[in-house]
């Protein structure tokens, strides 16, 4: 099996069980453990409303060092109280138990404190989870870690909900005479808007960097990737993605926004985009995705709007399923954006086919225009003619079976 899983990075251990949280009996409960300590960043839903995991682990990023995060999936732990609270105090602690014990086996000392330890959960709203099989859980995944292939690949089938398959990418790069691996898994198909869509992003790196630098190309790759993609306008209260630095790249560390800085947030930035490629293919009943280009706005504000009103645009994204060049709505969802434009320069093509130029249409082969809307994936591009600011955003066909997913999902 070739390794493209968060165990690609030196210093790193993963794991994936089942633990009875998800009455399908599939995985449920994932880990990955640094056991030399990591440095870590994250970035949060702006939801006002968050999950226990969330709050827990907005307090534990602060710790100097990270030695493991435990994820569970089929319930978000949102909505829960203080119960909720304490059980995910629970989670963190275990592992942190566990960790200890294995760390003297090998020599090493890991305070038995669950502030090093971070925790994510993802699910149903509202339900208490099932704590006792949870910490068994906890002890059956520490027994199971491993830096293999097979371990970071059920890693990421553990934290997937109505996702249809596991989303995992890894990246290459050299850094002062070292190679430096960037791995990713993440999980996301619905209720999927910005800000951090309805994500759980994880990421270990070996490259030796400062943790404020760290978490400035983290929050850089989010908001030109994952904060890019909106399948149906709505954000989850669970929404965390962590990165995780082991520093045993070799490298020499990075502690300025150097060259080298720039060179490993430009391939995390990659790495992000891949993912969030992923998500938007495997979004709930989606079989197309599509980025808006929005050029010639006065301000970059507008320019992020009005592409986001594109993208979000229901009646587009039912065109878009059935292949249907409907350029119409694409103009219809730019007019009501509430920006600046210029309808006499407004102009609008599908990938390289222009249908609208000028605020007239054109002569265009609509046959063509159909093929490249049917495709895996194209590009729309619309130039406003109010500027020179430009931006993008992704989005998704809309179909019947993202309804039917919704209408069954569990609540």
């Amino acid at each position: 099996m070739v390794n493209n899983t968060i165990t690609v990075p030196k210093g790193f251990l993963a794991a994936g069980i089942g633990c009875g949280i998800k009455k399908s009996g599939k995985l449920d409960l994932g880990m990955i453990v640094c056991p030399a300590g990591a440095k870590a960043a994250s970035v949060f839903t702006t939801n006002k409303i968050t999950s226990a995991a969330v709050q827990i682990s907005k307090e534990h990023i602060k710790s100097p060092k990270i030695f493991a995060v435990v994820v569970n999936s089929g319930n978000a732990n949102a909505c829960t109280g203080r119960l909720g609270i304490k059980n995910a105090i629970t989670m963190c602690a275990k592992t942190a138990s566990l960790l200890g014990r294995l760390s003297a086996v090998e020599g090493r000392r890991v305070k038995d404190d669950g502030r090093n330890v971070l925790v994510a959960s993802t699910g149903i709203i509202g339900e208490q989870l099932p704590i006792k099989k949870i910490i068994a859980g906890i002890s059956n995944a520490a027994e199971q870690l491993s830096f293999s292939a097979k371990a970071g690949l059920d890693f990421a089938k553990a934290i997937m909900t109505t996702d249809t398959k596991p989303k995992q990418a890894v990246r290459k790069i050299k850094v002062s005479g070292a190679e430096v691996t960037i791995a990713g898994a993440v999980k996301g198909a619905g209720m999927i808007a910005p800000n951090m869509a309805t994500t759980l992003l994880f990421i270990t790196t070996d490259v030796a960097i400062s943790k404020p630098l760290l978490s400035r190309a983290l929050k850089s790759a989010i908001d030109n990737s994952i904060n890019r993609l909106t399948v149906d306008g709505h954000q989850s209260t669970n929404d965390t993605a962590i990165i995780l630095a082991s520093g045993l790249a070799g490298n020499r560390p990075i502690v300025t926004q150097c060259p080298r800085y720039k060179k490993f947030s430009n391939v995390l930035m990659e790495l992000c985009e891949d993912l969030v490629k992923q998500m938007a293919l495997d979004a709930e009943g989606a079989t197309r995705m599509f980025k808006v280009v929005v050029k010639g706005a006065a301000s970059k504000a507008d320019a992020a709007k009005a592409a986001r009103a594109i993208a979000d645009y229901n009646l587009l994204k039912c065109a878009v399923h059935g292949g249907e060049p409907n350029w119409g709505r694409i103009i219809c969802a730019v007019g009501s954006a509430g920006v600046k434009l210029n309808p006499h320069k407004l102009s609008c093509k599908l990938d390289d086919l222009v249908v609208f130029k000028n605020g007239e249409p054109t002569l265009f082969d609509r046959k063509e225009a159909s093929r490249i809307v049917s495709q895996t994936t194209h590009t729309i591009t619309v130039d406003l003619g109010a500027g020179k600011q430009t931006d993008f955003y992704y989005g998704c066909d809309l179909s019947a079976e993202y309804v039917k997913i919704n209408a069954e999902y569990h609540t």
